[in-house]
């Protein structure tokens, strides 16, 4: 089983974008581990243990990307991505309320990032493909 393109081959478009998604849900599952308060912090009251989701989600995001990484497993890796994607959404719309009215660079930054949250929605359903 083959994971990335042979040395002497460029990796293909579509193969750097799902190595790229793969990259970045591996980064976002060690950082919940890494940082975990700020994940606990961000966690809506409505969805009740906050530590429960950090876990679980951090777990989740490193399959997905591990399933990524692998070109044989990569569409269960997006399902389980876009999936997660969509159920943490309401952490980032929660931690853009907690921020306030974008006031400063890094209240801005916390309201841009909602809009942002669709383009990784979408690479994931590409990868699903």
């Amino acid at each position: 089983m083959e994971i990335t393109a042979p040395p002497d081959q460029p990796a293909t478009r579509p193969e750097a974008a799902r190595l790229r998604l793969a990259a970045m849900m591996l980064g976002a599952g060690v950082m919940h581990f890494v940082a975990p308060k700020f994940f606990e912090d961000i966690v809506p009251k409505w969805a009740g243990n906050a530590k429960f989701h950090v876990v679980w989600s951090g777990v989740g995001e490193l399959l997905a990307g591990t399933l990524l990484v692998v070109p044989a497993t990569r569409r269960v890796g997006a399902w389980l991505a876009l999936v997660l994607l969509v159920l943490v959404y309401p952490a980032n719309v929660q931690m853009a309320i907690d921020a306030g009215k974008p006031r400063d660079a890094e209240s801005l930054i916390v309201w841009l990032r909602l809009p942002l949250q669709f383009p990784m929605f979408r690479a994931a359903w590409r990868q699903t493909r």
